[in-house]
């Protein structure tokens, strides 16, 4: 039996009553073109939550898994929020929900959290969604004393996210876009290269796509400055077992999904990471021309 959302088809979930645990959504709304803000009843899931840790999802009870973060939980409640960029099939999929509806899985809170301390003059970098995960960690980092710069990015002001939160949380925020509709012109890396020209930075945390977090890594390196990224390789049951999501740390082999997401930037061969995530791409676009024809 299919289902209709608006022009999105998808198979029909079994009934609620049919689980021991409903992943309901409390609220869903856009907070930027394609990008979606979700409130899940996930009690388990926000009682041990911390930030950097990531869920594995399945919007139906046949879908694909995909690990997406966790932006803030409410223990209390019983809801975690989560940020979904609709890319491709599974993510637009998820982006046709809506309150009152229900995900299908909801499984976490997977991966090592940050490492949260007094390190002194941190700067969180978020590229994109990247800054839905640089969000809660900087929030933590601010708890712990440290004085946190925040510099976040998007191709143009429509694409940004989480700025008001951010400015909430950080001792400063600098906003860029790279065609100047908000905050300055250009990319995160030329901002926090003139951050680390007249500041002294005891560490640096950089979220986003690949060529960013790249980019700061070989910025960072001859200031000897600690860099951590957080990686989002192709991932499947989020526990090790298939090794799908396989990285390169300092030459050897790391899982993200257990020994990380965050790892040392100037240890991370990007190069291998970005032919591995290319693998599916042929795939992935044959599903979502299929989404788009039904």
């Amino acid at each position: 039996m299919w289902r209709q959302w608006g022009r999105t088809a998808l198979l029909s979930r079994p009934d609620p009553a049919d689980h021991d645990v409903v992943y309901a959504i409390q609220d869903a709304r856009f907070i930027a073109p394609d990008v979606k803000r979700f409130r899940v009843d996930a009690p388990r899931v926000a009682r041990y939550w911390k930030p950097g840790q990531f869920v594995i999802v399945r919007a139906t009870d046949d879908g694909e898994r995909i690990p997406l973060t966790v932006v803030e939980a409410d223990p209390g409640a019983g809801t975690i929020d989560l940020i979904v960029q609709g890319v491709g099939k599974t993510t637009r999929t998820l982006n046709a929900l809506t309150s009152g509806e229900w995900i299908h899985d909801v499984a976490g809170p997977l991966g090592s959290p940050s490492e949260i301390d007094d390190f002194g003059t941190t700067i969180v970098v978020g590229g994109g969604v990247g800054t839905a995960i640089v969000y809660p960690t900087a929030r933590a980092l601010a708890r712990a004393a440290n004085r946190v710069i925040a510099i976040v990015g998007a191709r143009t002001a429509d694409l940004l996210i989480l700025v008001e939160e951010l400015e909430a949380v950080a001792d400063s925020v600098i906003v860029t876009t790279d065609d100047g509709t908000a905050g300055r012109s250009g990319f995160v890396t030329d901002a926090l290269a003139e951050v680390i020209s007249v500041e002294h930075v005891d560490r640096v945390i950089a979220i986003g796509p690949l060529q960013m977090m790249a980019a700061i890594s070989q910025l960072t390196r001859p200031e000897a400055i600690p860099t951590i990224v957080s990686l989002n390789p192709i991932m499947v049951d989020g526990t090790g077992m298939c090794g799908g999501c396989r990285v390169s740390v300092g030459g050897e082999t790391k899982f993200a999904c257990v020994d990380g997401p965050e790892f040392d930037a100037h240890g991370v061969d990007f190069d291998l990471l970005r032919m591995r995530n290319a693998t599916y791409c042929d795939f992935e676009r044959r599903r979502l021309e299929e989404l788009g024809s039904t």
